[in-house]
């Protein structure tokens, strides 16, 4: 039998999620049943036991109750001092948690996870500390019961008629690394409840007649059980996948609940959850917005936003969709996301009428092919609360009495010359207008009021409810009928066009912001955007914050500097930092937290709303993309620039040690020998030792020439002042300074006498030309004529410098203009720094120009360069028997 490969990914995962827990610091929880089951004193003997090996142990909070016992164990701890806070004129004691930050030691004990915190804390409850010390790789114990987890929230109240208001969520749970179960039986218990051991006397009465009841104990204590062997069992099934230990079933489970507006709906979250961890299965929480939504009140919208804030903190996925149809948009997630079981609430009991809607759960029902589909009850004596929706304005209703006010006047005024028929179709014309302009509710009012005004004013006997002719009844319901069909219609197609311009609203929202970062260039372009953008979108005060070098944020907004250092959200409408005015979001990054997105809204139930805070997050997502991509080419830009730098101070450097060991090298020859048989040296030889000193301190003038005029290009220094001026004098200048080298070569010169004048720079085009012909000179054999053209068009005047030369190698014709590149042509093999060319090209470019190469047809080698013939030149001074005339 062989034995199967492990999967890649998995073992690539089980390595990352260890490192990360390695990290982090470890969680101990002391788990019990109840209070008084010796938690903190069995915590205290394992730090003690810490302390011994020694483990630098810290108390940051432990509750004695004032057992003598329990205080005793803390001997020999150091206790960090807790923090003084005011509150209503009360001073509380409370854990500091800058201060053990501060300290730092290797395990810190926190009594009682599922303490709240006082206002004024950083964060609302302990667990939330317990998290912070964790990130910061410091071990914690701390000790809980179980009437404290919040999935069983629900399941405590029911057994012990107590609903317990601190909790803690299931991940934390999940988070810790051992769980320690500390556990006594019932008459254990009650014997110390009534020796005053877990209570003092006056408190114990009452405890022992409602809580510490031995049937709720019992309940109790097979919770802590149970829930201690999910965690076992979850331990060993963790052991067998890391052990290549294959399982059994077929394919993993997946739950899907279903909630609403319905408050009850938490009862189903928590039961989902439960059901998730006995079956080891992922679960998520689904919300239909349909258009009906718009019409919910703000109590319905509040317990929606609640429903799926719950199924966040038991670490399920929350999702919403936007749809008109609720059960078609849940089977369409479920088979798309490979869901097995469907959790949904149980139907409000209807009418019997043959022909009522159809409810959700047999839609799912119908719909669910191989999706088990679970229903689940509320508590019988609870009645189902009613679903708040926003009602109708007045003027809705004002509409309703006005249309059909307007259709019997009307009526009245033609009745001598319509049939009954015709006025009948004005009146369902008045209940399609006002579907059209109002809710349901107005237009079935119209639809109403419409049949008995028909029947009152157009009906034998006139002015009467009474019906002469019984045909008409089936007239009236057929219109009563009609019309409430067309104010459903109208009615649903104007609900769904709400949601269409909603939905079109954020799509080009989202698109508008995608759009403007992507074509951002740097960091502040996309902050600036992404801040606008969202300010526009959510009616809301927005900030982008980016840390400087050191990671700190500009401003003192300690929530935005929480969330820079944890990558976290928090803020309005979190568990973390809630009372702050504004919600701050991480610009979160491959890298890590890139920045943070201030956001205080002018309502702050927006901060609420679970499809504004998804579309936010989108938009901040988005940003983080945009914001990473333009770090990166920022950081890109300085390391190419920093390779370009180091290019050329590397060339630089060769550059100099070469070409300027050359020419002083001639001179220190020469003038050492003037000095050193200067009286054995004859007037020629003397003169001929002159010249050499002269030419090689022209060289390294040119080289260094060359250096200063490529450091001004390349900072941006040159500046071209243009003149009007025949090309002519510039040409000639550069022959002259160039006499000497050019005595002994042929120089062939063609320029038109109808050239017109140039607008140029006339010393940088003389330096072109210079080099142009210092480059001829390196690579041209001596007898080799060098030849100097120009050619005029309407927009520009076209050099070129030729020599007959070996002409330039094929592929070459950009690359010499690159700075240090030098030609491999006959002649010239050394000679040049290599930035000759390098410099033209930059001084034509600044002139507006172009220089290119190429090979003759006849041989050697032709550099042409353009100058435009912009602007308007000068007149032409008047000759003088004009002037005088």
């Amino acid at each position: 039998m062989t034995t199967p490969r492990p999967d890649p990914d998995a073992l690539l995962a089980q390595v990352q999620a260890e490192e990360a827990r390695q990290a982090r610091g470890k969680l101990k929880l002391f788990f019990g049943a109840a209070p008084g089951v010796g938690k903190t004193f069995t915590m205290l003997e394992a730090a003690q036991a810490k302390r011994r090996e020694g483990v630098d142990v810290v108390v940051g909070v432990v509750e004695t109750h004032g057992r003598a016992e329990t205080a005793v164990l803390l001997e020999g701890l150091q206790v960090l001092p807790r923090r003084p806070l005011e509150y209503r004129g009360v001073t509380l004691q409370e854990f500091d948690l800058d201060g053990a930050l501060a300290r730092r030691p290797a395990l810190i004990l926190l009594d009682e996870l599922a303490h709240t915190n006082a206002p004024g804390s950083r964060h609302a409850k302990r667990w939330q500390d317990v998290t912070e010390l964790l990130d910061a790789g410091i071990d914690v114990y701390s000790t809980l019961n179980v009437q404290h987890v919040d999935s069983l929230n629900d399941v405590v109240a029911q057994i012990t008629g107590v609903t317990v208001r601190e909790t803690v969520p299931d991940a934390v749970l999940e988070r810790a690394d051992e769980i320690e179960l500390v556990d006594v039986s019932p008459e254990v218990l009650l014997q110390r409840l009534r020796e005053g051991k877990v209570y003092m006397p006056e408190q114990a009465g009452r405890a022992l007649e409602r809580f510490f009841r031995r049937g709720n104990i019992i309940a109790l204590r097979e919770l802590a059980l149970r829930r201690t062997a999910d965690r076992v069992d979850a331990e060993m099934r963790g052991y067998m996948r890391s052990e290549g230990i294959h399982e059994t079933w077929p394919a993993a489970e997946r739950l899907l609940v279903c909630i609403g507006p319905d408050p009850a709906s938490a009862r189903l979250v928590r039961a989902t959850k439960r059901m998730a961890e006995r079956l080891e299965a992922d679960w998520s929480a689904i919300y239909v917005e349909t258009p009906q939504h718009y019409r919910l009140g703000e109590e319905s919208k509040a317990a929606v936003v609640q429903n799926l804030r719950l199924a966040e903190q038991l670490g399920g996925r929350t999702v919403t969709l936007m749809g008109s149809g609720i059960a078609d948009e849940i089977l369409a997630w479920a088979h798309a996301n490979n869901v097995t079981k469907i959790v949904v609430g149980k139907p409000a009991p209807r009418l019997p009428f043959p022909a009522r809607r159809q409810s959700l759960l047999d839609a799912l029902v119908k719909g669910s092919g191989a999706v088990d589909v679970y229903v689940i009850t509320g508590a019988a004596a609870a009645p189902r609360p009613r679903v708040g929706r926003l009602p109708p304005p007045p003027r809705d209703y004002g509409l309703a009495v006005t249309t059909v006010a307007a259709a019997t006047g009307l009526g009245l005024l033609l009745r001598g010359v319509l049939s009954t028929t015709d006025v009948a179709m004005f009146y369902l014309l008045s209940v399609v207008i006002v579907g059209t302009r109002a809710r349901q509710r107005p237009a079935l009012l119209a639809s109403v009021l419409s049949m008995a005004a028909f029947d009152f004013f157009f009906v034998p006997p006139f002015y009467t409810f009474a019906v002469s002719d019984l045909r008409y009844v089936l007239t009236f319901a057929m219109m009563l009928v009609i019309g409430v069909l067309m104010a459903r219609l109208t009615g649903r197609i104007r609900e769904q066009v709400v949601s269409a311009r909603a939905r079109e609203s954020r799509t080009a929202a989202a698109y508008a912001l995608s759009r403007d970062v992507a074509a951002a260039r740097d960091a502040p372009e996309v902050t600036a955007a992404a801040s606008r953008h969202i300010q526009d979108a959510f009616a809301s005060r927005v900030t982008t914050l980016l840390p400087d070098e050191h990671g700190v944020l500009p401003g003192d907004d300690g929530v935005a500097q929480w969330v820079m250092e944890h990558g976290r959200m928090a803020g309005l409408g979190t568990d973390t930092l809630p009372a702050s005015p504004a919600l701050c979001l991480p610009l979160a990054g491959r890298s890590g937290t890139l920045g943070v997105v201030r956001i205080e809204p002018r309502d702050p139930r927006d901060a609420l709303d679970p499809v504004r805070r998804q579309l936010l997050e989108t938009f901040v997502g988005q940003a983080a993309l945009a914001l990473e991509r333009a770090v990166l080419a920022e950081r890109h830009n300085q390391a190419q620039m920093l390779v370009e730098a180091e290019r050329l101070r590397t060339s630089l450097l060769s550059s100099l040690s070469h070409d300027l060991r050359t020419p002083l090298a001639g001179i220190e020859g020469a003038a050492s020998s003037l000095l050193e048989d200067g009286a054995g040296f004859g007037p020629e030889a003397r003169r001929e030792l002159a010249h050499t000193i002269l030419d090689q301190s022209r060289r390294m003038t040119r080289l260094i020439g060359n250096l200063l005029d490529m450091v001004r290009l390349e900072t941006g220094a040159l500046v071209v002042q243009k003149e009007w001026q025949p090309l002519e004098e510039v040409v000639g200048v550069a022959l002259i300074r160039l006499d000497e080298r050019l005595a002994d070569r042929p120089v062939v010169t063609a320029l038109p006498a109808d050239l017109p004048l140039v607008p140029i720079d006339g010393i940088l085009i003389e330096q072109v030309l210079i080099n142009l012909l210092e480059n001829a000179i390196k690579y041209t054999p001596a007898d080799a004529a060098i030849e100097i053209s120009a050619t005029a068009s309407e927009r520009a005047v076209t050099v070129t410098v030729a020599d007959g030369g070996p002409g330039i190698a094929p592929g070459e014709e950009e690359r010499i203009f690159d700075k240090f590149h030098r030609g491999a042509r006959a002649g010239g093999a050394g000679a040049g720094i290599g930035l000759g060319l390098t410099i033209c090209r930059g001084i034509v470019t600044a002139h507006g120009g172009r220089i290119w190469a190429e090979t003759r047809a006849d041989g050697g080698a032709a550099f042409r360069f353009t100058l435009p013939l912009a602007g308007q030149p000068p007149a032409a001074p008047p000759a003088d028997g004009e002037a005088h005339a």
